[in-house]
């Protein structure tokens, strides 16, 4: 069973990482429960765009290429590859008929990429930003869309949560890309919209997956002589979806889970 992070004001934490992040971010996301901040000073993401060429088609859905792996962070810091265990969103969590209450398995993340100075950072820090300790799965994605006339990025999800409580949206690339807005709610309905927020590479959006919802609009072509891309990371933990934490308890039995079923 997981025992709740508190944080702490910058003066008391001994952290690490407690550099990594604007000192805005954890006030933004104590008094918001959402923050969005820039740390292209913090990882070369010129570097990390080559390896999206090397992205396999999404098997569930046409238009998307996806990869996942379930990180741990280990006691002397270094970041690893826990090992595979499916994706499991259940149908409170994912409305997409494609997607919803379905095990869905895609391939690892590259070890070039994993063993990545700025990636191994980039992972501690938002480990540490959250909390997340030891033996605790993190699930990174690396996912997104490339096409011609219009496409849902979130492939008929809409206004949703992951089913966690702590989740990150950091955007990679966008190439001739309109549109893909990003909205945070504070209800699903979607009537109570808090910020639109159009996020460039480099900059990472915060949200407490438990307390608000989230959506994209759809991406067109700024330039319609020429496809589109947008990929983005999706990094997030401590899962409430019970459907997930069983699968996390199968396949990684000594691991640091919420008490959901």
């Amino acid at each position: 069973m997981r025992a709740e992070a508190v944080w702490m004001p910058n003066d008391t934490m001994s952290n690490a990482h407690s550099h990594y992040w604007n000192p805005s971010v954890h006030y933004e996301l104590d008094q918001a429960h959402w923050s969005l901040t820039d740390i292209n000073h913090k990882i070369d993401i010129s570097a990390w765009k080559p390896f999206l060429s090397n992205l396999p088609r999404d098997p569930y859905v046409n238009t998307r290429w996806k990869r996942m792996s379930w990180l741990n962070v280990l006691d002397d810091g270094r970041v690893e590859v826990m090992g595979d265990c499916p994706m499991a969103q259940g149908g409170m969590f994912n409305d997409a008929d494609s997607m919803a209450d379905k095990l869905r398995y895609y391939s690892g993340l590259e070890a070039e990429f994993v063993a990545r100075d700025d990636v191994q950072d980039f992972v501690r820090a938002w480990a540490e930003l959250w909390g997340i300790g030891a033996r605790e799965p993190i699930l990174f994605q690396i996912t997104g869309v490339r096409g011609k006339d219009e496409i849902d990025p979130l492939q008929g999800q809409g206004i949703h949560a992951d089913g966690c409580k702590y989740l990150s949206i950091l955007v990679i690339n966008r190439e001739n890309v309109s549109g893909a807005t990003s909205r945070i709610y504070s209800d699903k309905s979607g009537h109570k919209e808090l910020a639109e927020l159009m996020i460039e590479p480099g900059q990472i959006l915060h949200i407490r997956d438990d307390t608000l919802f989230h959506s994209a609009d759809n991406i067109s072509q700024m330039n319609d002589e020429a496809p589109f891309e947008r990929f983005i990371i999706i990094i997030n933990s401590c899962f409430v979806d019970g459907f997930q934490n069983r699968m996390l308890r199968r396949h990684f039995p000594e691991a640091v889970l919420n008490d959901v079923f």
